[in-house]
């Protein structure tokens, strides 16, 4: 059943846990994720980037992602991902399909990033969609996203507290030393704690992470075992994210885990295989392969049996 990003994401706050974002591009990655939502009784977030959108449509995820909703009586959350592009976020919250929208103005000059998300609260808030903003720059790469170390800049608590204020947004991306896609470290995570708990401590509003996957040691050696060349690839330890949810972190966006996933099933399967044409066939370990990988952040964030 459909929920809003606030009624999860208060709960969340309340229950000192946080709620798993995965991001889907076709009915494969969204039946793996709902697979485990239903086997660990958790709440979920179903997010589509806008390069999801140009890749398999609008319309059509959020046909696939409605008929999900429908037939689960967990709380599911249709969220419109990392909107940098102020017309598609207008765009999607016209649409109807969703519950929630991203406007990511991170790279705009502070007033203008708090001109244009208080526009996008204002819409969305009218069609009872919420909102989640974004202030601090989180480098790295990822589909439409792109930020360079030099152009990465962290959240300050007090401006946080004063964007919250201004816009009125639902929930606050920030930036405390993550990064988007595979290669998130050159050396081990150094997440900045202290600044995630001053934000925490300026602003009400639920918190959230994005650029969080783990690399999981176990996937990426499956991987790579089969081809894959990712072997520096190296993402955030659980010990970190578990912590930065115990200091109010609400909502963990999830990408690159499934990614990396999606790619092992296929790639030993083929190998295994190679005689094997039938795509179902091919698609199924991918599936289970990330349905694995969605269970065991479910675990860790704390929000198995929330649902």
């Amino acid at each position: 059943m459909f929920t809003s990003l606030s009624a999860i994401l208060t709960k969340a706050q309340n229950g000192r846990y946080a709620v798993g974002a995965f991001n889907i591009n076709n009915l494969e990655t969204l039946q793996a994720v709902m697979n485990a939502a239903e086997k660990e009784r958790s709440p979920i977030i179903v997010q589509t980037s806008e390069g999801a959108i140009v890749y398999a449509g609008m319309e059509e995820l959020s046909a696939l992602v409605h008929l999900a909703a429908q037939k689960t009586k967990l709380p599911v959350v249709f969220h419109f991902d990392h909107g940098k592009n102020y017309d598609l976020v207008v765009e999607a919250i016209k649409s109807g399909f969703y519950t929630s929208v991203m406007f990511d103005g991170s790279s705009l000059p502070y007033k203008e990033n708090i001109r244009k998300t208080k526009t996008i609260v204002k819409l969305a808030h009218a069609k009872k969609i919420s909102v989640e903003a974004e202030l601090g720059l989180i480098a790295g790469k990822e589909d439409f996203v792109s930020v360079t170390e030099r152009e990465a800049a962290m959240t300050q608590p007090s401006q946080a507290a004063d964007f919250v204020n201004q816009t009125g947004c639902d929930a606050l991306a920030v930036a405390i030393g993550t990064r988007h896609g595979a290669y998130k470290m050159k050396k081990d995570s150094d997440l900045d704690f202290e600044r995630l708990k001053a934000v925490a401590e300026a602003t009400s509003v639920p918190l959230v992470l994005h650029g969080a996957s783990g690399v999981p040691a176990r996937i990426k050696s499956l991987c790579t075992k089969y081809g894959c060349e990712i072997a520096s690839a190296k993402g955030i330890p659980d010990s970190q994210i578990k912590k930065a949810v115990s200091l109010g972190i609400c909502k963990v966006n999830i990408d690159t885990d499934l990614r990396i996933a999606f790619d092992a099933g296929i790639r030993k399967f083929l190998k295994e295989k190679p005689g094997v044409i039938d795509p179902r066939e091919i698609l199924k370990p991918a599936k289970e392969l990330m349905t694995s990988v969605a269970r065991h952040k479910m675990q860790l964030l704390g929000c198995t049996g929330k649902g």
